[in-house]
């Protein structure tokens, strides 16, 4: 079933409303609809089968029997329409359920898995105490964007000679959607400090990958290495 019942041939379109009509009235609240909602839709539904019963003898098909047919299928379908978004988000609802109604089935989603590699991180420029940082991808230096499932990441600094391998150590620059980053480093930072920056990516669940490889530079006021 590529399409909900109120799509396709007409003949299709009748049976589809018929055996609706008869699901939804039978159980409504089944399927998160109220007896009000269901009563409507059927008489709809008689309409569309009367109409169409017209529109199709040949004894009595004629431009307004074809027209009125026309009319209560378009009828139909948008009552049908607003029904089937109730049906849908109505989380009790199986499935099996919506397609027994000739309901499409929800898509089944694929969770998207906390990113598996580390960005790697550039040194791009420093300007006095800030330096601009590029994220890319190990695998996609060219671009250097985002991997695919990737949300954003996060950004660690640390001032000091080495870096530091107890993860508290580092300081927390902030979550950033972005690639290219300036992180500001205070004016308590001498001039020439061999600064550090790590990072890692995360998903749009906020689940984090593994952290980059430390990569080095130097505020101004020194010779600058990146490492």
């Amino acid at each position: 079933m590529a399409r909900n019942f109120y799509f396709g041939k007409d003949a299709d379109i009748v049976a589809g409303s018929a055996n609706f009509s008869t699901l939804i009235t039978a159980n409504p609240t089944t399927f998160g609809l109220v007896a009000a909602q269901a009563t409507a839709f059927a008489a709809l539904n008689t309409t569309l089968q009367s109409a169409y019963a017209a529109a199709i003898n040949p004894s009595t098909r004629t431009p307004v029997t074809v027209a009125a047919k026309d009319q209560a299928i378009a009828n139909m379908r948008g009552n049908a329409t607003m029904l089937a978004k109730i049906i849908s988000s109505t989380a009790s609802v199986t499935n099996a359920q919506l397609v027994s109604l000739g309901l499409l089935p929800r898509p089944a989603r694929t969770p998207v898995p906390a990113p598996a590699d580390a960005p790697v991180i550039d040194i791009v420029s420093v300007s006095g105490n800030t330096v601009k940082i590029r994220l890319h991808a190990a695998d996609d230096s060219t671009k250097r964007g985002k991997p695919d499932g990737v949300d954003g990441a996060v950004v660690f600094s640390f001032v000091g000679a080495s870096a530091p391998t107890d993860e508290s150590a580092w300081t927390n620059e902030g979550i950033t959607s972005k690639t290219v980053v300036d992180v500001a480093f205070p004016s308590t930072v001498a001039g020439g400090s061999k600064v550090w920056f790590t990072a890692f990516w995360f998903n749009a669940r906020k689940q984090n990958g593994p952290a980059a490889n430390p990569v080095s530079t130097n505020v101004a006021g020194g010779s600058a290495m990146a490492a």
